[in-house]
């Protein structure tokens, strides 16, 4: 279970950024009063009571960009919904209820998840009844002000409430193990659809094709060895230039959308051809995701004997040097050759996402890995970190509270990351690393390394 997603929604200049501010409490999102500041999705790690969650701020749905944005702005919004757990509608009580917020109320309808509608800026208790005209869109209304910090406990409690439910101790590891979603992804011609036929059609698997709406791409579940597996198949991407009809458009984000929805993604290259430009967009956009990753050199038939194997690899591991711990596979996808044993690596690449380590391991790895290479002074100080602590799986999700989060560099913290995949049972997934400022109230010093 990874970490839970609050997300923050609502027309330009309803005051999400200061919303997301005040509950993270940290000045992150720009606070101006022009529409359209906030573009890309903006996230924090936020403790709530014994949980943490991912807050998510969103550019305005709605807003015409002045620099041709808009449409980027509404795929990143769009994205921020998909994965939410929670969503905050938010909506300016002093403006009262506007067409763009029926708008909104409107793409919001059908989601899948809880919605809360904040009601911001309600500045003193003579504001509520223009709060309470927002319970025209049938939901609970909260009435806060991020600028005169009212109804903050309300709103934190009425998250809390509406995240998903932990698993019982000991449930997640006893529990049956999902069926796995495999994404198959590349660029077009790569031979993705040829493997998903081959594994509908072999005589050892049971299939059922599940058509997707018109925004999902197609689903295949089959079993092999009498494990079920979803194999998700999408359009072959294209370069952003090169999208020029609505049917493109749509089938690159079916494509990233199905990559979201993925345990595991099998990237797709031509053992033929070189590597692109989308390529490297899309092993971007994988590792963006936090997904775990198989690079699949396909058609592997038409080179062997004319190129070793190991030409290939050093040319990926040279192309995607920030991947260098995704694994690679050689395949031919219509014959069948070696993709028994690819679907075997994914597996093993799912249980390693699904992975915990128990927390007092973990802390004796940092105090290792800080006593065998400590962290650079800064400021002529030596930073601390007191404690570390799994708070989700799928990404593997490590917390370091430490002194001062700024101090440690980025290369320590590759450091760091290279030190738990070596050492833990993440070493060919993604691993998301968040630092935190231990707050004052907190004495906790599992680590206790004062390295001089």
């Amino acid at each position: 279970m990874g970490v839970p997603q609050v997300v923050v929604v609502g027309r330009p200049n309803v005051g999400k950024s200061s919303v997301f501010n005040w509950l993270s409490g940290r000045r992150l999102a720009i606070v101006d009063a022009t529409p359209g500041v906030t573009r890309d999705r903006v996230s924090q790690l936020v403790e709530l009571g014994d949980r943490f969650v991912d807050l998510v701020d969103t550019g305005g749905i709605g807003v015409e960009d002045i620099d041709n944005l808009t449409e980027h702005i509404e795929a990143q919004i769009q994205m921020a919904v998909d994965s939410a757990d929670v969503i905050l509608f938010l909506v300016d009580t002093r403006d009262g209820l506007a067409p763009l917020d029926q708008e909104v109320a409107k793409r919001l309808r059908y989601v899948n998840v809880p919605v809360v509608c904040v009601a911001n800026k309600t500045d003193s208790d003579t504001l509520r009844p223009q709060a309470d005209e927002f319970y025209k869109f049938g939901r609970k209304v909260i009435a806060v002000s991020a600028k005169q910090n009212r109804g903050k406990s309300e709103l934190l409690e009425a998250i809390i409430q509406r995240l998903p439910e932990l698993p019982a101790d000991g449930e997640e590891e006893s529990a049956e193990v999902p069926t796995m979603k495999v994404a198959m992804v590349g660029r077009r011609n790569t031979g993705k659809s040829t493997l998903v036929n081959t594994l509908a059609e072999a005589e050892r698997m049971i299939t059922s094709e599940v058509p997707g709406t018109t925004r999902d791409s197609v689903d295949v579940r089959f079993e092999m060895d009498g494990k079920a597996f979803m194999a998700i198949d999408t359009p072959g991407f294209r370069r952003g230039k090169s999208i020029s009809t609505d049917l493109d458009f749509y089938s690159t984000h079916r494509a990233q959308r199905s990559i979201r929805r993925a345990d595991v993604v099998l990237l797709f290259f031509d053992a033929g051809q070189r590597i692109s430009k989308v390529d490297k967009q899309l092993s971007d956009y994988i590792s963006q995701q936090y997904k775990p990753c198989i690079f699949v050199v396909n058609k592997w038939d038409l080179m062997a004997g004319s190129m070793p194997t190991e030409k290939w690899v050093t040319y990926l591991r040279d192309t995607f040097r920030t991947m260098w711990h995704v694994p690679i596979a050689f395949v031919t996808g219509q014959t069948g050759k070696n993709v028994k044993a690819l679907l075997n690596h994914s597996q093993m690449l799912f249980k390693q996402s699904l992975n915990r380590v128990p927390t007092a391991r973990l802390n004796r790895l940092v105090k290792a890995a800080l006593e065998h290479s400590p962290p650079p002074l800064y400021r002529n100080r030596r930073p601390k970190i007191y404690y570390a602590t799994q708070v989700a799986t799928q990404p593997p999700t490590i917390v370091l509270f430490c002194n001062n989060p700024q101090a440690l560099a980025h290369p320590y913290r590759r450091y760091l990351l290279g030190v738990f995949r070596d050492r833990l049972s993440f070493g060919e997934v993604p691993i998301k690393l968040y630092l935190r400022r231990r707050e004052r109230s907190d004495t906790r010093d599992e680590i206790d390394a004062k390295v001089e």
